[in-house]
């Protein structure tokens, strides 16, 4: 699963066979935590996060949906920033 994005110890990776893993989604590793995460409304799909990691995958989510759901629908990974 590539890695897309790291900042603040938060590791954000996405799967690139979506048939196999609807809804469009990304996986996100903080410390012994681990969640997906829906793309469209950054609901928890599975897992769990601490609440200040959870609120700052939201706000990157927010910055940067488009491009996520662009690299879902292309199959094409590239690196995106993280919150600075």
């Amino acid at each position: 699963m590539p890695v897309i994005s790291r900042f603040y110890g938060l590791i954000i990776k996405m799967y690139f066979q979506q048939h196999e893993h609807q809804p469009p989604h990304i996986h996100v590793s903080y410390a012994e935590y681990a969640g997906s995460i829906v793309l469209a409304d950054g609901s928890v799909l599975e897992g769990d996060l601490p609440n200040k990691a959870l609120a700052l995958v939201r706000e990157w989510l927010a910055l940067h949906r488009d491009e996520l759901q662009e690299m879902w629908d292309t199959q094409e990974m590239k690196k995106i920033p993280g919150l600075e």
